[in-house]
């Protein structure tokens, strides 16, 4: 493992991540832990909504902290759930669950272990 050190200033988002709906910036964590852990600052992309589609995913720990702006998610056993800033959610393995719908200027930040995971569409 080794030091990482991460700035807004100069900081780059970008499409292409788990979710078309999403800007991600990759925090350095996955190459400084050696994929050990992810961590990304998460927004909203500009014009674009949540697709609902129910998933889960095949990791060991997954934990989100909203900084700005408010996303709803549904989860099994839980129904729906609204996080807006300061919340904190830890998403156990295997939980099924999808976004219902976000604010335009969402910023959370997600990390998990590991920081690459298999996720998996299923029918609600």
């Amino acid at each position: 493992m080794k030091l990482s050190v991460s700035h807004l200033e100069g900081a780059v988002f970008e499409g292409g991540g788990l979710r078309g709906f999403f800007e991600y910036r990759d925090l350095g964590i996955e190459a400084a832990t050696g994929g050990k852990v992810g961590a990304h600052v998460i927004r909203a992309a500009a014009g674009k909504h949540a697709s609902g589609e129910t998933h889960l995913h095949r990791l060991d720990f997954q934990m989100v902290y909203v900084l700005k702006g408010w996303v709803r998610f549904w989860y099994e056993g839980q129904g729906e759930v609204l996080l807006k800033a300061g919340s904190c959610v830890h998403q156990p393995p295997g939980i099924l669950h999808r976004e219902i719908e976000h604010s335009g200027d969402l910023e959370l930040i997600e990390i998990t272990l590991p920081a690459g995971f298999a996720t998996e569409t299923k029918d609600a």
